[in-house]
């Protein structure tokens, strides 16, 4: 039983997925397109260098690309702290009750079932309402009116 080169194609292709999955390197599955379209090149017949070119030149335009949108998301998304980051804390954005203010902007306020313990954080002078979460400082919440 012989293979052709297609099948070799489409065995790198799943290798490269298969190692993808185990080690979560994204630039795999793009290597993995560029072996893939050298797989269809074999099907419609180009030679072995045609096919190893085509592999190349797409797994490796698809890694630069891919590399260089990284580059660009990462430039323009300013990370803010874990503790004032939606995206690390889903708490953010909510909003409590805030009863009494004790001196110092300190209050303790009630949410999801348990006391916490918070801070104004905002530029006002503190009143008692409703609050939102703009971060979170250890175990003390940051409110804003």
């Amino acid at each position: 039983m012989g293979f052709d080169a297609s099948t070799w194609w489409w065995i790198a292709t799943g290798i490269l997925v298969a190692t993808e999955l185990y080690t979560g390197t994204f630039y795999l599955l793009m290597l993995a397109i560029g072996t893939a379209c050298a797989a269809l090149s074999a099907h419609a017949g180009l030679a072995s260098v045609g096919q190893m070119i085509t592999a190349a030149l797409v797994g490796g335009l698809a890694v630069t690309l891919w590399h260089r949108r990284q580059l660009a998301r990462r430039s323009q998304e300013p990370q803010a702290p874990a503790g004032h980051n939606p995206d690390v804390l889903l708490d953010i954005g909510q909003q409590v009750q805030v009863d009494a203010w004790q001196p110092g902007g300190h209050a303790t306020v009630r949410y999801r079932g348990a006391s916490w313990q918070a801070r104004y954080a905002g530029s006002a002078t503190p009143q008692s309402g409703v609050h939102t979460i703009r971060g979170v400082d250890g175990s003390t919440l940051l409110l804003d009116a």
